[in-house]
């Protein structure tokens, strides 16, 4: 029964001694220190080499090409159910959604925006979401003007944070490494 004792309390010390020799990295990996070309010396603010993360380059086109997207939208069947609902290749052309789409700068706008850190974007949705929810609680449902501005506000600010958080989980998506 000693022996047996001896046997085990050796081999908790021996474990112990194993996990006592591990280290553990606490940073982030792409931390990186940056230098600052158009620092000046003042009195509050970052040194001239600031701590910063690496920037994130996706190329949105190569990442929708390598997960394999249309494939996915193919075989789920998205097309079909968007003509049943109207939406074709005709009615997209007749009202010119993509003539729009390049004169807002959109296709530039999605290659910037794919440079953002996803938790960033997750970070700016919940305030619009909480301002949202104020909006119902606070504003009183006295006159009806009330109650449409309260409506209003309310859908504007919820549509705001919930296209933030999808596109938060969206952009995590695409940016999470192979």
């Amino acid at each position: 029964m000693a022996s047996a004792a001896v046997a085990y309390s050796s081999s908790i010390t021996s474990s112990n001694r194993r996990r006592a020799l591990q280290t553990f990295a606490m940073a982030p990996k792409k931390k990186v220190n940056k230098y600052d070309p158009n620092w000046k010396k003042q009195w509050f603010g970052a040194g001239i080499f600031l701590e910063s993360s690496e920037d994130v380059n996706v190329d949105v086109m190569r990442k929708l090409e390598t997960k394999k997207v249309l494939s996915g939208v193919e075989k789920s069947g998205l097309l079909s159910k968007a003509e049943r609902l109207g939406v074709t290749l005709s009615s997209v052309e007749r009202l010119g959604l993509l003539s729009k789409a390049e004169e807002l700068g959109l296709l530039s706008l999605l290659d910037s925006v794919a440079g953002f850190s996803p938790s960033v974007l997750a970070s700016f949705s919940l305030p619009l979401l909480l301002a949202a929810l104020a909006a119902v609680v606070l504003i009183p449902d006295d006159t009806p003007a009330l109650v449409a501005t309260q409506a209003v506000l309310a859908a504007a600010l919820g549509a705001g944070g919930a296209g933030l958080f999808v596109a938060s989980l969206v952009l995590g998506g695409l940016q999470e490494s192979d």
